[in-house]
């Protein structure tokens, strides 16, 4: 039977599906998934994948697609990130069997995409994209679909989206951020980039940007004309978005909780979800923040999150008869994050911390990044500044850090090389290839048996000792 394509492949395969969770790294995994399918999802992407370790790691395989059969989780399509041809095609076939489509990652516009020359750093290579999603088109069995960014120029978008669906690509997903729009640059998706990159191809197409609550994805399906509607940080911080309600967070926490129990991640996935269902509770209770940043069991997060919900029980009670402000006004309501531009970023209210930083050095303006906040809460001593780092002496074969107490003034890697070649002993990098040797010897020496010669076969000259006398000599 031909794979099906375009708008049929969108109609049947997919079931017509217009509320859509994006793929996110390490947060769109199988339990956050059912979660957002019990809650208007209709279709859902894995988190992005690395083609070329998904094809040489079995447990990568393993640990992201293979890990369990779950019908209730489809329509399912796989994203990978790839600039080879070749191995995004090997990525895809062996994924091809647990999904629906194969998604190409042309979007992501973080550092790390930048480094391996993947996501939305490619979108200037169209010969190479098209040979991509030409060859994938031609050797799976399921449909290849692309996600993109788009230029700052409207005719360029459309163009580059023309040529992905001349080369096969047959759905596509337009964010309408540029790769340059990231954290507190992000801005406002265009919606008209969108719009016209719709009228300019035929073939589905879903919108991403700007999506915080139902009334949004409505608006963007009008405006636009687009078939689905892709949510990422709306649907975080609000998994029931696409079902037109705020519940309080405590009623989806829990629910997530369940889910992992039933269909287990890993903690970090949890402690992130977590953070963002909580986040603008977290904000007035920093100690339970701090707690949950620290837990290290499943329980032990969910027992910070029973705590919060006490908390916001209690406030509730104490404001009973208060009548609202706004649309949202209560912190334990599942809301939207609004990010703060690049001047509000430093103006947060007082007591209450960024997304990016918990609180702004006092000696500079210098915010740390979440790494460094995490690794400061373990040990508040813990400084950053290059200044006051300790200076390494260097290996004098390799130019890394040597061991301070190495015999041969080397780093470990270059100090194994040499006692072994040399036969000799390191007691500062715990190398003791000489002192082996001779306790081996001594121990053999201590054997008498091994000293023995062995008698003679009759009418053998010499018998087995001689023969492998012969042999060493």
């Amino acid at each position: 039977m031909p794979k099906l394509q375009g708008f049929e492949f969108w109609s049947r395969t997919l079931r017509g599906a217009r509320h859509v969770v994006a793929p996110m790294v390490d947060q769109s995994e199988l339990a956050w998934r059912l979660l957002s399918r019990r809650h208007g999802a209709q279709l859902c992407y894995t988190p992005m994948l690395h083609a070329q370790v998904f094809v040489r790691d079995a447990n990568y395989r393993k640990e992201n697609l293979y890990c369990e059969v779950c019908p209730e989780d489809r329509p399912l399509i796989v994203q990978f990130c790839a600039n080879d041809p070749e191995v995004f095609v090997q990525a895809a076939l062996l994924a091809q069997d647990y999904c629906d489509a194969i998604d190409l990652n042309l979007g992501c516009p973080q550092m790390i995409a930048k480094r391996g020359h993947y996501g939305a750093f490619l979108q200037d290579e169209w010969d190479l994209l098209q040979r991509m999603i030409l060859l994938a088109h031609e050797k799976l069995s399921v449909p290849v679909t692309c996600k993109i960014r788009v230029f700052p120029e409207i005719d360029k978008t459309v163009r580059y989206a023309q040529m992905l669906e001349k080369a096969g690509c047959q759905l596509l997903t337009v964010h309408g951020r540029t790769k340059e729009q990231k954290g507190p640059l992000s801005g406002a998706a265009s919606w008209e980039h969108i719009k016209a990159v719709r009228k300019a191809v035929a073939i589905p197409v879903f919108a991403n940007g700007n999506i915080q609550c139902l009334q949004d994805v409505e608006r963007c399906l009008r405006d636009t004309g687009v078939q689905g509607v892709m949510s990422a940080e709306g649907n975080l911080h609000n998994p029931a978005l696409f079902e037109g309600r705020s519940p309080a967070v405590w009623e989806l926490a829990e629910e997530y909780l369940d889910i992992v129990r039933e269909h287990p991640c890993p903690l970090s996935y949890v402690r992130a979800h977590l953070f963002k269902l909580w986040h603008h509770t977290l904000q007035v209770y920093q100690q339970l923040r701090e707690e949950l940043a620290k837990v290290k069991t499943l329980e032990g997060i969910a027992a910070v999150s029973q705590e919060l919900k006490l908390r916001c029980q209690e406030e509730i009670s104490r404001q009973e008869g208060a009548k609202p402000t706004g649309d949202l006004p209560f912190h334990w309501i599942c809301q939207p994050y609004i990010r703060p531009g690049p001047r509000e970023g430093s103006k947060e209210r007082a007591g209450a911390r960024s997304k990016r930083a918990l609180e702004e050095e006092e000696c500079g303006t210098e915010v740390l990044s979440k790494n460094k906040q995490k690794k400061q809460l373990r040990n508040p001593h813990k400084t950053f500044d290059p200044s006051l780092k300790p200076k390494y002496a260097k290996c004098d074969q390799c130019g890394n850090p040597k061991g301070n107490r190495c015999v041969f003034s080397l780093c470990r890697g270059c100090c194994k090389k040499r006692a072994s070649k040399e036969t000799a002993d390191c007691p500062g990098h715990g190398l003791l290839f000489k002192t082996k040797l001779e306790k081996s010897l001594a121990w053999k020496e201590a054997q008498p048996e091994l000293q023995e010669p062995q008698p003679a076969a009759p009418g053998t000259p010499g018998g087995f000792s001689e023969v492998m006398g012969s042999a060493l000599a």
